[in-house]
């Protein structure tokens, strides 16, 4: 049984990782043997996601007042939660794809900006490519736009060519 002060030192702690998550996903993990929550924590520590379980009333009192608030409607039976300090999207895809290799672990919601998402819009976050994916498609794009450029330019000068020796061979021949 917990004592008083390490309640209120959980509640601290939860609070404080809380305020720096960037995405917070609620499960529930009933029925996950030991090993499989050891591997699904490393799995998600890899993208910098804690996945923690913590009694409801302290984690009611750690969100209370704060963007994570919405989480309580979540919090019915046994569960846990996913901080992610990181990616939203990447966490999301780790949370998803770990859900689907182990059915006993069940998404229930999360809130993301300080709103409420589904169990439908941590899938949706999960297809969404990378940061760096989205850069590079950014890159790619503006480095196929000076290329075209440049190959418009070239099509406009070989044109011009064509036509000035087109014009002084017909004049060559007498016309």
């Amino acid at each position: 049984m917990l004592t008083r002060a390490e309640k209120e030192k959980i509640v601290r702690e939860l609070s404080e990782k809380l305020r720096q998550a960037q995405a917070t996903f609620v499960a529930d993990y009933r029925g996950i043997g030991a090993n499989s929550m050891v591997a699904l924590r490393k799995r998600l520590r890899e993208d910098d996601v804690e996945f923690k379980v913590v009694k409801n009333t302290l984690l009611r009192l750690a969100v209370k007042d704060t963007q994570y608030e919405p989480l309580t409607d979540y919090l019915k039976g046994p569960v846990a939660i996913a901080m992610s300090f990181g990616e939203a999207s990447t966490a999301a895809k780790a949370i998803t794809g770990f859900a689907e290799e182990e059915p006993n672990l069940k998404l229930i919601g999360g809130v993301l900006g300080g709103k409420p998402i589904t169990v439908e819009d941590i899938k949706g976050l999960a297809s969404l490519p990378s940061r760096e994916e989205l850069l590079a498609k950014v890159l790619g794009v503006l480095n196929n736009v000076p290329a075209g450029f440049v190959g418009v330019l070239a099509g406009v000068q070989r044109k011009l060519m064509y036509l000035l020796t087109a014009i002084k061979e017909k004049k060559e021949k007498g016309g």
